[in-house]
């Protein structure tokens, strides 16, 4: 298909002389260009149908262009759009190119020069699905998403389709349950992938908007649970900087008697201010720690000393292929040891098969997770004995 077969432009302004005029040069070259006056107009014609390339203009009544292009990218994550002005200022050049928009034209704009952005953003818009499909066709979601407005919508949609999976730990030599593990998760199919969620919302700096809405989603699903139910929540280490974290009004705060806090070895405590007076706070609410990740994060004692957990979870690494590896048991028998030692609780997770979990037990770690006795789901099922 040539640049010009079937091509649909949309052209967003709000003065009627220049749409008209822009509108006329593009028509010239073969291309269909659907003209409207406003922002929320153009939307609606976004809604409809699909376009090759959007020129907006950024200063309109009722919304400006980059709030046009954020909301764009609520429904097509690839067109290019152009944004114009007339009245250049260099904060919002900055910004629309943050946002990811494919070109900043001054106006007024030569026919000739808007012609040829148009024909490179037709380009651009085609290699951009072709990178799209190589994506999906390798089963790999990262790189999807792209520019600041992209991830701002599908976050914003994925934050509202959030749901927390939950996979039960149980204490293998009675057969009896000690807690459920919340895991994130997102109706939102762009950001299914917890780690892609994390990414983004580091990215937009809004790690404390996902964790806030985390704890409020188990603090919701608690009321369905057993009375008794304990609940191993993750932190991200930036969470321990939100000061709302260790409000007596926060979410978790009701029932933290019941909440473990998950703290990652894959994160560094570094950026957290005062971790030890933070985590004492924490315990003083009555909330217990856990270290997650152990064997797979940063080497040394910092988080065991600035932590100084309740529980250690073994990352799966470790446990995964446990029962044929001498290596494996060696490492993990130490580390229960050290563990009996300092008076913390050892949680195994990731165990898939029997032969795992009779390794682990014959070493005494008796507090087991993984797919053996369940796969994490909605609502809190029974493990599998």
């Amino acid at each position: 298909m040539s640049l010009q077969d079937e091509i649909q432009l949309l052209l967003v302004d709000d003065d009627a002389g220049i749409r008209r005029a822009y509108q006329r040069a593009l028509v010239r070259n073969g291309w269909r260009v659907e003209a409207v006056g406003s922002g929320k107009e153009a939307i609606e014609r976004v809604q409809l149908g699909s376009f090759d390339v959007i020129l907006s203009d950024i200063s309109m009544p009722g919304m400006t262009g980059l709030e046009f292009l954020r909301a764009v990218r609520e429904y097509d994550l690839d067109v290019p759009v152009v944004l114009m002005t007339g009245d250049p200022e260099l904060d919002s050049a900055m910004r629309a190119v943050e946002y990811g928009a494919f070109r900043y034209l001054v106006k007024p704009v030569e026919s000739g020069v808007l012609e040829d952005v148009v024909r490179r953003a037709l380009r651009m818009h085609k290699m951009a699905r072709l990178k799209r499909e190589a994506l999906e066709l390798l089963g790999d979601g990262r790189g999807l998403l792209g520019d600041r407005a992209t991830l701002e919508a599908r976050f914003a949609k994925a934050l509202d389709l959030l749901w927390m999976a939950y996979q039960p730990i149980v204490c293998w030599p009675q057969r009896s349950l000690f807690g459920y593990e919340a895991l994130l998760r997102s109706g939102d199919p762009t950001l299914k992938n917890p780690g892609e969620f994390l990414e983004v919302a580091e990215r937009l700096g809004r790690l404390h908007d996902l964790g806030r809405a985390i704890r409020a989603r188990v603090a919701k699903d608690a009321v369905d649970a057993p009375a008794t139910t304990t609940f191993f929540v993750n932190l991200h280490a930036s969470d321990l900087n939100d000061d709302e974290l260790y409000l007596s009004q926060s979410s978790l705060a009701p029932i933290a008697q019941r909440v473990i806090l998950e703290v990652t070895e894959r994160a560094s405590l570094d950026e957290v201010r005062s971790p030890h007076a933070r985590i004492q706070r924490l315990r003083e609410m009555g909330f217990r720690v856990a270290v997650d990740d152990l064997g797979a994060g940063y080497a040394g004692l910092t988080s065991f000393t600035q932590l100084e957990p309740e529980i250690a979870k073994l990352d799966m690494s470790l446990v995964r292929g446990i029962d044929a590896d001498p290596r494996r048991q060696s490492i993990v028998l130490s580390m229960k040891r050290l563990c009996d030692e300092l008076g913390i609780v050892v949680v195994a997770e990731g165990v898939q098969t029997a032969g795992e979990r009779d390794t682990l037990a014959e070493m005494g770690c008796n507090i087991l997770q993984g797919y053996l006795f369940a796969k994490p789901a909605k609502g809190f099922v029974q493990p599998d004995w």
